[in-house]
């Protein structure tokens, strides 16, 4: 297809849009959104699809998934939902999604929006010292002046995340004596400009500790605004004090109805503890199962396979989630055993092109392409399996093959993928291609 005045491919544009807005990337094989035209949405955000690749089974030799059947089919969208899916009519007037693969749009459930270089002047990480206090310090000097264009920065970064095919994240944002509740409202300020093709949750998250810096004011101001989880880092190796941080965020939670997601990096007996203390909390207290997470909890890497096995079994009864950022390396999450203990697990960017990371592409379908090289899920099944990170656990088809996703009334958040099947695009992390209407993306 040529657009009207200048002849050049739409695929060319979308590439040259893609590096003009985005930055290059790490990943070439992923472009930004495609434009849609508005004649093909009608007043009352009506439209049709042609040509669109659904998965509709699997195809088994010797007993084993060897490859997965897909069709072509016409899909009609209105109001923000699927309220149609039928025989693909070719001829039909309808946007032509070319035989690309439609899938879930994607979830990045660990991310700090709030606070980010991207779309500002380049600056590398700086050499750390001091440690995680270290750390707070710095960011104490920095944050002033990150604050000041802090919305511009989060929007960019949300056009980035949405360029990968992501339309809902779940984002941390700093809550402590220097930003107060400022980083929070610019937050929302771009969330609130990007409503209509992206989505989030928010964590108050206390960055510099509960009680080392005195938090407690600001986040339980924070825990009556319009936030989903109550935050926290590190509670021993930041406050001292693993069961009275415990014990003041589940407390909070609980008063105010949030849920919980708790940044965990500490690898030694503290870490554990802390996993311990929290599954009683959360046992103690059934309001939170369903609604509790780990976030990083690299503690579980180091752990012998018998007791990954024991605290995984108690990690799923407690219906605690992990939030993986898939580190590699020498420490390797046990992620399989988190699946088979019935463990959610979630991923995310975490950080892009901040103080604490220099690296991040936003993307994560990298993420479940790094997790199924990892284990090494190299079948159909398994990498079809592995699309779940990436999702937030939609997948179009279950473990037997039956198609589940998309029906008729779901919510029309999808991406259009360049491959036959899920489990290539995870193999290869495809082409994305998304609607943009009115400025923003659709989903």
């Amino acid at each position: 297809m040529k657009t009207s005045d200048n002849n050049i491919s739409r695929k060319d544009f979308i590439r040259n849009s893609a590096l003009a807005v985005a930055g290059l990337t790490l990943i070439p094989n992923i472009m930004t959104a495609s434009p849609f035209d508005e004649k093909n949405l009608s007043i009352k955000g009506k439209m049709s699809l042609k040509n669109v690749r659904l998965e509709t089974g699997f195809e088994y030799q010797d007993g084993e998934v060897s490859s997965t059947k897909t069709d072509l089919f016409y899909i009609e969208v209105e109001n923000g939902k699927i309220i149609k899916i039928s025989p693909n009519q070719p001829s039909a007037k309808a946007v032509d999604a070319k035989g690309l693969l439609m899938l879930p749009a994607f979830k990045d459930m660990h991310i700090h929006l709030d606070k980010t270089f991207y779309g500002d002047q380049w600056q590398a990480v700086r050499k750390r010292t001091g440690g995680i206090k270290g750390m707070i310090e710095l960011e104490q000097k920095m944050l002033p002046e990150m604050l000041k264009n802090s919305t511009f920065k989060a929007e960019k970064l949300i056009e980035l995340l949405q360029s990968k095919g992501t339309s809902f994240a779940r984002s941390h944002v700093n809550i402590e004596p220097t930003s107060k509740l400022q980083s929070l409202k610019n937050l929302q300020k771009a969330l609130e400009n990007k409503k209509k093709g992206f989505g989030a949750e928010l964590v108050a998250f206390p960055q510099h500790g509960v009680f080392y810096t005195d938090s407690v004011p600001y986040l339980k101001e924070a825990a009556k605004m319009d936030i989903d989880f109550i935050g926290g880092v590190d509670p021993f190796n930041i406050d001292g004090d693993i069961e009275k941080v415990i014990d003041f965020t589940v407390q909070l939670a609980l008063d105010n109805k949030k849920g919980i997601d708790i940044h965990l990096h500490e690898t030694g007996d503290s870490g554990l503890k802390t996993v311990e203390y929290l599954i009683k909390k959360v046992t103690e207290n059934p309001a939170l199962k369903g609604k509790t997470y780990l976030s990083h909890c690299f503690v579980l890497g180091k752990l012998e396979a018998a007791k990954q096995e024991e605290i995984a079994e108690k990690l799923g009864d407690a219906q605690i989630g992990i939030v993986s950022t898939i580190p590699f390396g020498r420490l390797i999450m046990p992620i399989p055993t988190l699946y088979k203990h019935n463990v959610t697990v979630l991923t995310g960017n975490d950080s892009i092109v901040d103080h604490w990371n220099t690296f991040g592409t936003g993307s994560v379908l990298q993420k479940a392409n790094l997790m199924a090289q990892l284990y090494g899920y190299s079948t159909e099944f398994l990498l079809s399996r592995s699309l779940k990170l990436a999702t937030g656990n939609i997948l179009p088809l279950d473990d037997k093959g039956t198609q589940q996703w998309p029906k008729s009334g779901d919510k029309a958040n999808f991406v259009l993928i360049n491959a036959s099947c899920s489990a290539e695009a995870v193999s290869r992390i495809s082409e994305v291609e998304s609607l943009v209407h009115d400025g923003n993306v659709v989903f």
